[in-house]
């Protein structure tokens, strides 16, 4: 296939890439400055990816960019909780830019369209319900980030509806795993895990995870078969956030396990908790006040059989493989910065 990897220079971007020119793809690499080493230099290090500039906003860039392409993966996305002040640029990101990915995808003749959404895109649901399939959408559109990818997914949609594009939407749950080269919210968390940020006590929530490895197959098998509609790509059990700790405990024993569960009246005060983390600890901020109002009485709650039966995928990597790699790269990253390993 000839293809279009959109925000290439990302973490589930640049796996997807690297997955693609390993299967023999001709493989296109868009990403918002084709001049800027920082973002570009691991690309460069693929053989044969061709790296071009197109910027979400730019419609004749991206036009540019799918100039004979068979399949698009529009990966690029701006993704963060803690950082209002890039709120607008998130929804213009997600909506404006799927928008252009679309109306592009027509007007070059592209084959399929593989949108990259969010399981954020999904409601969550009380405690013992039934797990919610690809038809249901979240009401909930307090957090930033989730109205942009719930209108950015919907906005898509109608769009591909009227150009006659034939697009598929890949949710996947908050992705962890190796290939990242700066932290996204999902690696934020498990980094304030690493140092400690829960060890005084853990809420009873859950995290609906999932490796980026297992994500790119995903992409991969809904852009070769022929298939169509939504696709949720999550673990099979959506572990709880003392189940992530257990796991990087066991991983590296000098991960504190918390002392206690996290009474249901003190999770309005974690991002309190959050922010003195940040300035104790240095970890990174992981929650918003919105977030936590979201969250509250509700389990992240989605089911993966659809992708199962009709694409064939499965779970192929373990959250204790997947937490390890993302630990890795973390203190691989603090080695090379401070020229020392540091203990969490």
């Amino acid at each position: 296939m000839r293809v279009l990897v959109t925000g290439a220079n990302g973490h589930l971007g640049f796996m997807l890439v690297k997955k693609l020119v390993e299967s023999g793809h001709t493989v296109r690499a868009s990403v918002r400055s084709a001049t800027d080493m920082d973002k570009t230099s691991r690309l460069r290090m693929l053989a044969g990816v061709e790296i071009v500039e197109a910027q979400l906003a730019r419609a004749d860039q991206m036009r540019a960019a799918m100039a004979g392409i068979e399949v698009v993966f529009h990966a690029a996305a701006v993704y963060a909780y803690t950082r209002p002040e890039r709120n607008q640029e998130m929804i213009e990101a997600s909506v404006q830019g799927a928008e252009t990915a679309v109306r592009c995808a027509a007007d070059t003749g592209v084959r399929k369209l593989i949108l990259t959404s969010s399981v954020v895109t999904l409601p969550l649901t009380a405690p013992g319900a039934p797990p919610v399939d690809e038809t249901a959408w979240t009401e909930d559109l307090s957090v930033p980030y989730v109205r942009a990818k719930t209108e950015g997914e919907r906005n898509a949609w109608r769009v591909a509806r009227e150009r006659g594009v034939n697009m598929v939407a890949i949710l996947p749950g908050a992705i962890l795993g190796p290939g990242f080269a700066r932290n996204t919210p999902s690696i934020d968390l498990v980094e304030m895990m690493a140092l400690g940020g829960l060890r005084m006590g853990v809420p009873e929530l859950n995290f609906p995870l999932v490796d980026v490895r297992d994500v790119v197959d995903a992409h991969l098998r809904a852009a070769e078969q022929d298939c169509e509609g939504r696709f949720i790509v999550c673990n099979d059990v959506l572990p709880t956030l003392r189940d992530m700790l257990q796991a990087l405990h066991e991983i590296d024993p000098a991960i504190p396990l918390p002392m206690l569960p996290l009474p249901g009246f003190m999770v309005r005060f974690l991002p309190a908790f959050d922010r003195l983390n940040h300035l104790m600890l240095h970890s990174p901020l992981t929650v918003s006040p919105e977030f936590m109002r979201m969250n509250k009485g509700k389990r992240w709650n989605a089911s993966n059989r659809r992708i199962k039966e009709v694409l064939g995928w499965r779970q192929q990597i373990t959250m204790k493989t997947s937490l390890a790699d993302t630990l890795a790269v973390l203190r691989q990253r603090t080695t090379a910065k401070h020229g020392v390993a540091q203990s969490a």
